[in-house]
């Protein structure tokens, strides 16, 4: 029986942090100490404040260490593990009131939050089955194929609410149904684990944090509509998932929950992993498929949609991590349970990764109708340095571009698509006034315009020349039509691309012109980029009073466009000035700015 229970992050975030290292440490000072019958080391996935990483808890007392140092492990070793004494400076201060250690939930970050999906991340060793088991894991898929029909098990998916995470946001039980009904010798169920949008890291946590969640959840969608065979579509740039769900995946199958006769039932269901090499169209889910088959990865028309024809041209369905992570907690609890989340048309919870400028960088999981302002400032701890809110990115390169003034907005698929944005995958992207919107868009087309297949022309030319219209306007060198072009051209790209990518690709083009047209304009008639970011629209100039003659401006400029001897007032030769801000950043003396 073990006193101390050391957990600590092994998520992306905090590997790229040297958590791997801190693990190392730990255990060499632990032994060292003589305390391994006494402290047990635990990796597990993300805690979800991936700011603060690396991150440490110690139970029993919850103490949590954040921003860990490999020179912090001795003491914590010394102090905590062997004395008992908890470390306070280095502890996450918000779990410190009036001298005592807080749960973690008491944070602004975690107060409000609700996690269903990511219940275990954080929690558990993703590589151990026995501690997926300890927390109920199996035991929804033994309900199922003890105590459900198939029709029962849709219906109880159905009454629940729960619509698709992956963007689109399709009612998981009617997918379910659609492909129950198609009698076929075959049928398959997918996992959409790619998660290609900028920003995104919602789905790869939870393979990370706890993969025997998807396992059960894709076995149970077999029973549900007749499937004897799943794959998992994760990209290649994910190896701590692909490592952890292979683990998962070899240990269900040792402990008969999957394969053959799964819990002596009868049952068979297997899984297998699907690599992907990073293409953003095969997060659509028919190019998805048909790179499953071994082809290259584009979109088909629907339909037939793939309830019907799907991978291999049989009945599938396919949902990704995080649709598929609620599945289990919602047999065991009850359909009830799980609707009475969220609003009346969007039930549950959802992860958001949120980033950008905003102070608590990390996952956050919260009930659907949480308005973005909590989000962004209770949550995220507001803007960092003391700047305004200006806008949210919503759904990635598909998403809108949210304003201040919509900033309590109730977020749900149906609020956000009215205001022109979506739900998308999760990624939530913060920005602050020092942000270019007119700069966003073209940010946004380029990586469309990157990724686009090229199947469909309104997709591969129209996003094309939105981005070049986008050029010319950061550059100066735009005209007042260029607005009803980029409003006309995007609304034929929507009507007509093949798939939903192309489709919803000038989303964040028609909310920036929408919701901050002034930008625009002042990029087309004034020439000037009002939050100074475009850099054609810029120029920099030396304050006179300001200017020191320490000479380290001119010493780093890469065109010599500096002059001025020392001790004396420099200038800047507008011509040769390649507006690289080098000069800016080498100033010690706010002698420098750009206008």
């Amino acid at each position: 029986m073990y006193r101390s229970h050391i957990l600590v992050c092994g998520g992306t975030g905090c590997t790229s942090s040297s958590s791997e290292r801190i693990i190392q440490l730990l255990e060499e000072e632990i032994k060292l100490k003589g305390l391994e019958d006494e402290a047990k080391v635990i990796k597990t996935g993300c805690f979800g404040l991936c700011a603060l990483g690396p991150i440490m808890i110690v139970y029993p007392e919850g103490a949590f260490y954040s921003r860990v140092e490999p020179e912090n492990i001795k003491e914590i070793v010394s102090e905590h593990i062997e004395k008992g004494r908890v470390v306070k400076h280095l502890l996450y201060q918000e779990t410190i009131k009036d001298g005592k250690i807080e749960p973690l939930t008491h944070t602004d970050f975690y107060r409000k939050q609700k996690r269903v999906a990511l219940r275990n991340c954080g929690v558990i060793d993703p590589e151990n089955i026995n501690e997926y088991l300890a927390t109920d894991g199996y035991q929804a898929i033994a309900k199922v194929l003890t105590t459900m029909t198939p029709d029962q098990v849709i219906d109880t998916i159905k009454a629940s609410g729960l619509r698709g995470r992956g963007g689109g946001g399709f009612p998981t039980g009617i997918k379910w149904a659609l492909a129950k009904a198609n009698d076929d010798d075959q049928k398959y169920v997918c996992c959409n684990a790619d998660e290609g949008d900028p920003g995104a890291f919602m789905d790869r946590s939870i393979l990370e944090g706890d993969p025997h969640v998807l396992i059960e959840a894709m076995a149970i969608a077999g029973y549900a509509i007749g499937a004897t065979k799943g794959f998992v579509y994760v990209r290649a740039e994910y190896p701590i998932a692909v490592h952890r769900l292979q683990i998962a995946i070899d240990q269900a199958k040792e402990r008969g929950m999957l394969g053959t006769d799964i819990l002596g039932t009868g049952f068979e269901f297997d899984l297998e992993i699907r690599l992907g090499a990073g293409a953003f169209v095969c997060g659509e889910e028919t190019a998805l498929m048909t790179s499953i088959e071994g082809k290259r990865g584009e979109p088909r028309p629907r339909p037939p949609f793939p309830a019907q024809k799907g991978l291999f041209g049989k009945p599938t369905v396919l949902n990704n991590v995080e649709t598929y992570a609620n599945i289990p907690r919602i047999i065991q609890n009850g359909a009830p349970w799980f609707a009475s989340m969220g609003t009346e048309k969007s039930k549950g919870t959802k992860v958001f990764a949120l980033g950008g400028k905003i102070n608590h960088t990390g996952l956050v999981e919260v009930p659907m109708g949480t308005t973005l302002r909590e989000i962004v400032e209770e949550i995220g701890g507001g803007i960092p340095n003391g700047k305004k809110f200006k806008s949210a990115q919503t759904g990635g390169p598909s998403g809108g571009c949210i304003p201040a003034h919509l900033i309590d907005t109730p977020i749900d698929y149906d609020n956000l698509i009215a205001i022109g944005s979506m739900m998308g995958s999760g990624g939530l992207i913060v920005m602050d006034e020092d942000n270019c919107m007119v700069d966003i868009a073209k940010f946004f087309l380029e990586f469309t315009v990157d990724e686009s297949c090229g199947k469909c022309s309104p997709c591969r030319i129209g996003t094309k020349r939105l981005l070049e219209i986008l050029e010319r306007i950061t550059k100066g060198q735009g005209e007042m039509e260029d607005l009803d072009k980029l409003v006309e051209l995007s609304n034929h790209i929507k009507q007509n691309s093949l798939c939903g990518l192309g489709q919803t690709a000038p989303n964040p083009v028609l909310s920036t012109i929408n919701y901050f047209k002034d930008e625009y304009i002042a990029h087309i008639k004034d020439k000037t980029c009002p939050s100074r970011v475009c850099r054609s629209l810029l120029s920099y100039y030396i304050i006179e009073d300001k200017c020191v003659g320490c000479t380290a401006c001119a010493r780093v400029c890469p065109a010599d466009a500096i002059t001025g001897a020392v001790k004396k007032v420099h200038k800047i030769d507008l011509e040769k000035c390649i507006k690289c801000g080098a000069c800016i950043e080498k100033c010690k003396f706010g002698a420098i700015i750009k206008k």
